[in-house]
């Protein structure tokens, strides 16, 4: 029987009680959407005999909440899902209990996010919800029992969203696996330019590649993203250059492995940044993403000169797992331990205050005392300011699900043992009385403040002030915790813009004209006076929908389309 994750998996894997060969197909439906122009409308609004009836099964009027679990790469896909739906029609809501379908994207990397995942299913089943399912859980393992029946969009399909969830709607199972290939080359995966909605309107976060080179014996993500493929660096210039147009002052650059970009195509992540740095307005800055240490040590000497660079964060996210030669070898991580420390040791060099963020794995097969003394000595030399420490898990399927396991309670003690270490030291505690200029994108998880970053993306809270979103303001630190300083605005200092046009606003669908732009938040999708509604051969205008109603309007020429069909 072939794996989950075979390439032989057919594009449209499952399809149940599919509809007669003479309805519409979902490519029909979205091209008769294509003069649709959803419109928000205020909640008191009255519809009057226009409103939709609730239990409607007509695909695009119903309302979608999206869940994203995962990393960066896994919310900008959640983001380009809810930018084709709302662009379609649909009804975005932040509300899961006021959405007629939930659309959950998943996560593999560990036990407990798949954990939540299955358990959202579970519950939107009990809610008698409809369900469509996306991210690499499905994708590397589509035929688990608990995702039975269920609609899946594969992790290189988001660009058919909208087919999957018009079938879903209907009560119908499609499952789109397949993989984006240019003959026998494979693709990054959807195109860039689809319609999305950032999370963060401040925030555009491109995906510049897709899977790895390695072959982690612990990771399960490899199984669902596959092997490297690069996007073109033409395509993502492109892409920063529209962000910038529609307001974004902040770029984060995502994939499994920022630092093997490019090697299936013949460039690499220095030529791409160096573009990118083109493109970016003054006072923008650019975030690039985790790389693993054997594709970044061939460009150390022009990493740093990018790090360096004023519109570039002088950070990296360099996951190291463990400090063990032996522990990395079985882990099949590719490099050894001084491998690493010549990354940190260069970078620290070349590049003043640079911040290094890592990842360490506590208790992974075979893993000694002796290993995990080797990994507490790394931190307690290098103090790493983020540090991402995790239990390890064996994920089903996995090389390192058969290896010989530690005790539950030894990696319990070991995780409990490292975070103290972590916890003891404050790395920010020299920078009280330092004076930043830091861009403010967020707001804070209590909304008690603006949550900005300096040049090495050190997190700076600020005074929570209309005026400072999306600027480079000058503060002076007076407060430092153990994730973050607080910065005190400089009186005779103005903020500066760094964006080249007014960030959309929250909800609002990038990558369509301004006319068109979509209120996809709690939004209901009215009727624009150009627009035309098909069914079989039969259109209806706006004139006909406002004369009987849009539910009479479409009643009748389903009912036409039925009997040209049966006479």
């Amino acid at each position: 029987m072939p794996s989950a994750c075979d390439s032989l998996i057919e594009d449209i894997e499952d399809i149940e009680d599919m509809v007669s060969f003479s309805d519409p197909t979902p490519h029909e439906r979205h091209s008769a959407r294509k003069s649709i122009i959803p419109r928000s409308r205020k909640k008191k609004e009255l519809l009057s005999n226009e409103e939709l009836q609730a239990d409607s099964l007509i695909p695009g009027t119903q309302k979608i909440w999206v869940k994203t679990w995962g990393c960066s790469h896994n919310n900008s896909d959640g983001e380009y899902m809810a930018g084709q739906l709302a662009a379609s029609g649909y009804n975005m809501t932040d509300d899961p209990a006021d959405a007629d379908l939930w659309l959950l994207n998943s996560c593999t990397v560990k036990n407990p996010a798949e954990d939540h995942f299955r358990n959202s299913i579970k519950k939107a089943q009990e809610q008698q919800k409809k369900v469509v399912v996306a991210g690499c859980v499905p994708q590397a393992q589509p035929r688990m029992d608990y995702l039975k029946g269920l609609s899946i969009i594969g992790v290189q399909q988001i660009d058919r969203v909208v087919e999957v969830v018009d079938e879903a709607v209907k009560g119908h199972s499609v499952r789109l696996l397949g993989q984006k290939k240019d003959g026998s080359r494979r693709l990054g995966g959807a195109r860039l330019d689809l319609p999305k909605i950032r999370k963060n309107p401040l925030i555009e976060i491109i995906s510049i590649n897709t899977g790895c080179l390695n072959a982690c014996t612990y990771c399960k993500t490899k199984h669902a993203r596959g092997d490297l493929a690069s996007y073109p660096v033409e395509e993502l210039v492109e892409r920063a250059r529209q962000s910038f147009q529609e307001g974004v002052c902040e770029i984060w650059l995502t994939s499994e492995d920022t630092g093997a970009y490019g090697r299936d195509i013949g460039t690499d992540l220095p030529t791409l940044l160096w573009r990118l740095v083109e493109e970016i307005p003054e006072g923008a800055m650019l975030r690039l993403g985790m790389t693993n240490p054997p594709y970044i040590l061939e460009h150390l000497a022009e990493m740093a000169k990018i790090l360096n660079h004023p519109r570039v964060y002088a950070f990296l996210h360099v996951p190291v797992q463990s400090a063990s030669d032996s522990v990395l070898m079985d882990m099949k991580r590719e490099y050894c331990i001084d491998d690493f420390k010549r990354v940190v040791d260069f970078l620290k060099e070349r590049v003043p205050g640079v911040t290094i963020a890592t990842d360490i794995i506590c208790g992974f097969p075979g893993e000694t005392d002796e290993d995990f003394q080797e990994t507490i000595d790394l931190v307690k030399c290098y103090r790493f300011p983020s540090l991402f420490i995790n239990q390890f898990y064996p994920r089903p399927g996995t090389p390192a699900a058969k290896m010989e396991q530690v005790p539950a309670h030894v990696k319990k003690q070991r995780t409990k043992e490292l975070s103290q270490l972590f916890q003891s030291y404050h790395p920010y505690s020299h920078k009280v009385g330092e004076r930043q200029h830091v861009l403010v994108t967020e707001e804070s998880f209590d909304a008690q403040y603006y949550v900005a970053h300096n040049k090495f993306y050190e997190q700076v809270l600020v005074p929570k002030r209309a005026e400072f979103k999306g600027k480079m303001i000058e503060v002076d630190i007076y407060e430092a915790g153990k994730h973050f300083m607080k910065g005190r605005p400089v009186e005779d200092s103005k903020p500066f813009t760094p964006s080249i046009a007014a960030p959309l606003q929250k909800g609002e669908v990038s990558g369509l004209m301004k006319e068109h732009a979509v209120n996809g938040v709690q939004g209901s999708a009215s009727v624009p006076s150009s627009s035309t509604f098909l069914v079989g051969s039969y259109s209806l205008d706006r004139e006909m929908m406002k004369t009987i109603g849009i539910g009479l309007a479409l009643a009748a020429a389903i009912l036409a389309f039925i009997v040209e069909k049966l006479y």
